[in-house]
């Protein structure tokens, strides 16, 4: 049974920080690639972030470039998601995804497996 369960979401201040984390279980992480996705109240999903199988690429929203960081271990069965400077328009649900296809896709359509997700509050 494939499972993601994000952690680390919370409240934090505008200009503060906050790293996510996504343990999988049940699929063979180190083929998969794994991407970081949100959704605001209101608004419909969208694309964060993105790491290949092998963590030498990615792919960055405009909105979290410079901001946000992706990382994996591959050891850990695990996906990080560093987010610094945040900002109230960070405010959201963050779900984690892996996609078989190994390659950093931004399309929610290419990702098989989806996490619960945590929230992420930013206040001004």
């Amino acid at each position: 049974q494939v499972q993601l369960v994000e952690s680390g979401g919370g409240l934090v201040q505008a200009g503060g920080s906050l790293r996510l984390s996504c343990a999988t279980s049940g699929l063979p992480f180190s083929r998969f690639a794994m991407g970081w996705f949100r959704q605001a109240p209101g608004k419909e999903r969208e694309f964060v972030t993105t790491v290949n199988w092998g963590g030498f690429n990615t792919a960055y929203a405009d909105s979290v470039k410079g901001r946000f960081t992706i990382s994996r271990d591959n050891t850990r069965n695990t996906v990080y998601l560093q987010m610094d400077n945040l900002k109230p328009e960070d405010t959201a649900i963050y779900y984690c995804a892996a996609d078989r296809s190994g390659a950093a896709s931004t399309a929610m359509a290419a990702y098989s497996y989806w996490g619960q997700g945590t929230q992420v509050t930013v206040s001004s």
